[in-house]
């Protein structure tokens, strides 16, 4: 069974231990590049990135984007969303669909 854990700032992503959800803080682009490639490997199956954080690390998220496992999820931060999270799940559902019915 695959484990699931989420990264961003401390302040968006704490609530998400009530949840049985595993948390990670990274502040900085380095932080959170280490961090996802270190629990990507611990077998996590779903990381919950926040966007502004998966902003600062484009090349990592690209790089798992074509791998089943870990699936990488952006999520608003407690600053509200960027879209980004959002234009990729219409991407994926065009890409998978063949035309976009959202």
């Amino acid at each position: 069974m695959y484990k699931v854990a989420v990264v961003g700032d401390r302040d968006s992503v704490l609530a998400f231990r009530a949840l049985g959800i595993h948390v990670y803080t990274a502040y900085d682009a380095k932080e959170a590049r280490q961090t996802v490639d270190r629990i990507a490997k611990e077998g996590y199956g779903i990381i919950f990135i926040t966007e502004q954080m998966a902003q600062k690390i484009p090349e990592t998220i690209e790089r798992y984007n074509n791998k089943v496992v870990p699936a990488i999820i952006l999520i608003p931060s407690n600053q509200g969303s960027l879209n980004i999270g959002l234009s990729r799940i219409d991407k994926n559902v065009e890409k998978a669909v063949g035309a976009n019915i959202l």
